[in-house]
């Protein structure tokens, strides 16, 4: 069993392409972002893997990106027991 340890410092640990290679393994975590973009209004996923890292960087890009990186998508993963 694969073992994982995050560490989330809060606004400013947010990165183009964070989550990429996870979202490769486990699709509850592309899933998630494509909620998250429904209820926004805009596409969360492409703006976390494709930037610009200035967009990103917006305290109102931000919040929802981690919110929905850290909090939802890994519960998800969590609870599916992965």
């Amino acid at each position: 069993m694969t073992q994982f340890a995050f560490v989330f410092p809060g606004q400013g640990s947010q990165s183009v392409g964070m989550l990429a290679e996870m979202a490769a393994n486990y699709p509850i975590v592309e899933e998630t972002f494509a909620e998250a973009s429904a209820a926004l209004g805009y596409d969360l996923w492409a703006l976390t893997q494709q930037g610009p890292a200035e967009e990103l960087n917006k305290t109102w890009q931000t919040q929802p990106a981690l919110l929905t990186a850290f909090r939802r998508a890994l519960a998800r993963l969590a609870a599916a027991g992965r």
